[in-house]
């Protein structure tokens, strides 16, 4: 645990490296941060930071400037929690009240907009949109036809017209829509167990067909073998922050930028944490060419369920408050608009 002087020193270490971008002495910090001592008691405790491994020295004769640990030290114990100006969210709120006709409009625009606001490189995972089985129902149609009618969870509705014997009545399709909602309600597809549908045959007896026709809709309407589509922007923002003048860690990181399935992954271990936001940084994004990057996600929903996730990328000399409030908002507003979106459907 750190004494409250020298966290007053590495505060200040890591504001001044955040906005300049250069590394930091003893005098500088005197100057700068008033903390009511001299340079070179300054100097001993940025000793005693170093040795505990808070900061470090780049090269001989410069300054200090944060590590890995000393922005984790940070954004845990010292970070205050910033706040977006009025007009932050009401370019916010503008740019995503836009009529969409689909959701990948809405996901496009989020990226943009938050790319946007913080110059930073923005990854979205498109929604998962298939989630339980909330409600199926069989209308019948004329001329011997009927409405298979699927709801999950996250209030995707699909419909398909299927056949049917004539003798069925009103009354016998509410039975059926009555048996696979007792039996499937809360299910995904993948929880969907034979022994589960041999019980269904059972008490369907001679309506197996329907049965049929209705799982087919599930496993289109759940499609829970499709991938979750990637969107990335501001992937050129990385050009403006000079720990990547080094053209060869631009191309590493760029190649990883565009790996689909990579950024899928890391979106998706994100999304598992539903209570806010992920912060890692440097060292502990397991990709090599993410150690001298930060990433922070959070997972966004609908009507309570995690269906993708939001990523923003940029160097580990991050503006963590403003990043992290940019995150929070967003996430809480894509899922607003969602959920109005499917809600209409």
């Amino acid at each position: 645990m750190l004494d409250e002087r020298k966290k007053q020193i590495l505060l200040a270490i890591i504001q001044d490296y955040i906005a300049t971008a250069e590394p930091i002495g003893s005098r500088t910090i005197a100057r700068k941060y008033k903390l009511g001592v001299s340079p070179a008691t300054i100097r001993n405790e940025m000793a005693d930071l170093e040795e505990l491994g808070y900061i470090e020295q780049p090269h001989t004769s410069a300054g200090r400037v944060p590590s890995d640990l000393g922005y984790r030290y940070y954004v845990d114990c010292l970070m205050k929690k910033s706040k977006l100006t009025k007009n932050e969210k009401d370019a916010i709120t503008r740019g995503l009240a836009t009529r969409v006709n689909e959701v990948a409009q809405v996901i496009e625009q989020t990226n943009r907009i938050l790319s946007s606001l913080t110059n930073y490189t923005t990854v979205v995972l498109g929604p998962n949109t298939g989630g339980a089985i909330k409600h199926v129902q069989i209308i019948p149609l004329e001329g011997g036809k009927a409405l298979v009618v699927v709801v999950t969870s996250v209030g995707v509705v699909r419909n398909r017209m299927i056949d049917i014997a004539e003798s069925l009545t009103p009354a016998d399709l509410e039975h059926i829509s009555r048996v696979l909602n007792a039996k499937l309600q809360g299910l995904t597809l993948e929880s969907i167990k034979m022994t589960l549908i041999r019980e269904i045959y059972s008490e369907l007896a001679k309506n197996e067909h329907i049965f049929d026709a209705a799982m087919d809709l599930l496993q289109g309407t759940l499609d829970l073998n499709s991938e979750e589509k990637v969107y990335l922007a501001g992937t050129l923002n990385i050009f403006n922050q000079p720990e990547f003048r080094d053209i060869n860690k631009v191309k590493t990181l760029l190649s990883l930028l565009e790996q689909d399935s990579l950024l899928r992954n890391l979106l998706k271990e994100s999304s598992k944490n539903e209570a806010g936001v992920t912060i890692k940084i440097g060292g502990e994004n397991e990709l090599e060419g993410f150690k001298e990057c930060s990433m922070i996600t959070a997972s966004y929903q609908i009507e309570g369920e995690v269906v993708g996730a939001i990523g923003l990328i940029g160097p580990t000399r991050m503006h963590y408050d403003k990043a992290v409030a940019m995150v929070e908002f967003v996430t809480q507003y894509l899922s607003e608009v969602l959920h109005d979106y499917y809600k209409k459907r």
